[in-house]
């Protein structure tokens, strides 16, 4: 998705003028995403600037959100991530990806479970709201199996408040990643991703969790709550199994 930017920190002055700018012509605005894909890298003096003219500017804002990185929960103390929310940062998207730690090196993520666990929890000890993402078919077919039971496992160990599931995607880049992944990697199916994705649910034990797999990469979008719809989503899993004709067809995705 960024091959073709470098990534920089704007100076505090573009950003401001953008608002106001923005404020001008879409002065109703309700949400504001800090994009792009990295804004909590920002140093924590800057952002609560740009926070605060967030709401200055849109007097009917209702929350901010923005990604965030395993490297930025960890560099951040809490007590500057409570002054984030404080400010206005009300939810933050995180993406694990998966909770196998040989899957994590493999593509290169550069966290381990537990940095991620760790940092998730000062987010939540900070008051933000943690939607985070897993990557269904990273694994190829050998290790999908232990891609579901392990991710799930990390999600139950932090518990968020949002779980997404995004479905693999690499276009021109899938010569790339097989050899990357090695000579016996193989790239899942349509059955073999509501496979894992089952096996993932059924290990799921968060509490109130809101899931997800609405993503415009996956080929069945589904939306519950945990704990008290998981025997709903795997009964529409195992429906779709057995219905493939139901699945998003492979041009509709990404769209």
């Amino acid at each position: 998705m960024y091959k073709t930017k470098k990534f920089r920190i704007r100076p505090l002055e573009e950003v401001l003028n953008d608002l106001k700018e923005c404020a001008i012509t879409e002065p109703h605005t309700q949400r504001i995403f800090l994009a792009d894909g990295d804004a909590l890298v920002i140093p924590t003096e800057q952002l609560l600037k740009i926070l605060n003219a967030c709401y200055k500017f849109f007097p009917k804002l209702e929350r901010v959100t923005g990604y965030a990185n395993p490297k930025n929960l960890l560099e951040k103390t809490v007590e500057e991530l409570k002054a984030i929310q404080e400010t206005g940062l009300s939810m933050i998207y995180y993406g694990i990806e998966s909770g196998d730690e040989e899957l994590l090196k493999k593509i290169k993520k550069q966290a381990t479970t537990e940095q991620m666990i760790e940092g998730c929890k000062k987010a939540h000890q900070a008051g933000l709201v943690i939607s985070l993402t897993v990557i269904l078919g990273l694994a190829g077919k050998k290790g999908s199996q232990k891609h579901a039971e392990e991710t799930a496992s990390l999600l139950n160990q932090i518990n968020p408040r949002y779980i997404s599931a995004l479905t693999l995607m690499l276009g021109p880049f899938e010569k790339n990643y097989k050899k990357a992944m090695g000579a016996d990697f193989e790239f899942l199916n349509k059955l073999d991703f509501l496979r894992e994705l089952k096996g993932m649910v059924q290990a799921l034990k968060v509490k109130d969790s809101i899931f997800r797999t609405n993503h415009a990469s996956n080929y069945l979008p589904i939306k519950g709550n945990l704990p008290e719809d998981k025997d709903k989503i795997l009964t529409q899993i195992e429906y779709a199994l057995t219905h493939p004709q139901l699945l998003r067809p492979e041009e509709w995705r990404a769209l």
